[in-house]
């Protein structure tokens, strides 16, 4: 049966790893026998699948703040699986995504993506060959990647920005402002272009940069304020508005500004997508942790490929969503850039390496990832680490903000 562990009281039974899951006259099918899942700092779920074949297959089901309830239908969904073939990766997903009357949504999603992931894992284990083999062979042999400059009240972002150039990033991202009211002042306004000035001349125009609003400005307040960032030259502004704002005021928007505009990690399906893809929108990032894992996602990335749409997958989560995204940048051609989440500013407790036997996996050159070759994911996960980080994991909430007169102010 399924299980749903956050300290491991004491690690399964290991088996010889064999090196395929090939069916033998005589033998059973291969069979999924266990799920786990782990709930680490600083707010990541990682879940395990085991076969009766020895195999084990990690995937990441991280819903921030949400760990717990997503924790929850990774167990439901298991109750569905175990005593399936990992290898019918499609027929579980179909299963999974469309097995109960209700259906769709973060939690689902987030459940459905760290399974899909585990089981592309297996699969490539099982055959000795990356899961971006196994989705067409990479088109690419390098993945540029971007890291993190400032946190929700952004501040001396210049010097952030320096600082990770020197380290041999070619792009960053900034969180552009806290919590706005539905028109901001002036000075308000004057204090996001001010900042994205000073990255802009931190960085020079050979280097990039991207602009996170987190949806917290409203569509009138988006089109006065976005075209003003247009002489800093930002690779994209991010969700600027609120994705159920819906379509319509995300057109207006795209239509004011030549600024790219960029979205999707509040969207989990390919029918979630299709309306911004026909706002025009410049940049799709999906989360392969909330979308259903490398199928969906890819699935995603084809549609968006039709409305000549790049993806930059949202990911500022763990090793094994990174390593997810990874599989499917290598293997698809309208991929534009990667989130990571090393060193980000609410990484207090733990870092993106620590979990990882072979952390070199992620090392970057010029400012991106060269293509991994190891089987499945292409990590090695330190299961005594993720048990142990488990035990001591107290959980995490998201944070909610007011504005100066009590009331509700988005995070």
């Amino acid at each position: 049966m399924a299980r749903s562990s956050r300290s491991g009281p004491g690690s399964p039974v290991r088996r010889p790893c064999p090196t395929s899951l090939s069916d033998e006259p005589g033998r059973a099918p291969v069979q999924i026998t266990t799920i786990e899942t782990f709930a680490v700092a600083p707010r990541w779920l990682l879940v395990r699948v085991d076969t009766d074949a020895g195999i084990v297959g990690w995937g990441e089901a991280t819903l921030e703040g949400h760990t717990d309830v997503v924790a929850a239908a990774v167990h439901a969904l298991g109750e569905r699986l175990v005593g399936s073939d990992p290898r019918r990766i499609e027929d579980s997903w179909q299963r999974s995504t469309r097995g109960g009357f209700y259906r769709g949504g973060p939690v689902f999603g987030s459940a459905v993506a760290g399974i899909d992931m585990a089981l592309w894992d297996i699969l490539g284990r099982s055959l000795d060959v990356p899961v971006h083999q196994l989705l067409g062979g990479h088109v690419r042999d390098s993945v540029r990647v971007y890291g993190w400059i400032g946190g929700d009240r952004p501040s001396d972002v210049a010097a952030a920005a320096r600082h990770q150039a020197e380290a041999g990033l070619t792009a960053v991202k900034m969180n552009a402002t806290d919590q706005r009211s539905h028109l901001p002042t002036q000075a308000e306004d004057d204090e996001v272009v001010e900042r994205a000035r000073l990255v802009r001349e931190a960085l020079g125009p050979e280097r990039d940069f991207a602009i996170d609003f987190h949806g917290r400005l409203s569509a009138p307040a988006a089109r006065r304020l976005i075209p003003r960032l247009e002489e800093s030259h930002p690779l994209f502004v991010e969700e600027p508005v609120l994705a159920e704002n819906g379509h319509a005021a995300l057109a207006g928007l795209i239509g004011s500004t030549p600024v790219p505009i960029a979205t999707g990690e509040r969207l989990y399906s390919r029918w979630d997508v299709l309306p911004v893809l026909k706002a025009g929108v410049a940049v799709l990032q999906p989360d392969l942790a909330h979308a259903g894992g490398i199928s969906e996602v890819r699935r995603i990335a084809a549609l968006a490929e039709t409305f000549d749409v790049a993806i930059a997958p949202h990911c500022p989560l763990g090793p094994l969503a990174l390593a997810a995204c990874l599989q499917v940048d290598f293997a698809t051609p309208n991929f534009l850039i990667q989130e990571q989440s090393l060193g980000i500013h609410y990484n207090t407790t733990a870092d993106l390496l620590d979990l990882l036997e072979d952390p070199d996996v992620f090392t970057l050159r010029d400012g991106a990832v060269r293509r991994p070759t190891g089987p499945g994911l292409g990590v090695r996960v330190d299961e005594d680490a993720v048990r142990a980080a488990a035990a001591q994991f107290r959980g995490w909430r998201t944070p909610t903000w007011d504005h100066p007169d009590g009331s509700f102010a988005e995070w």
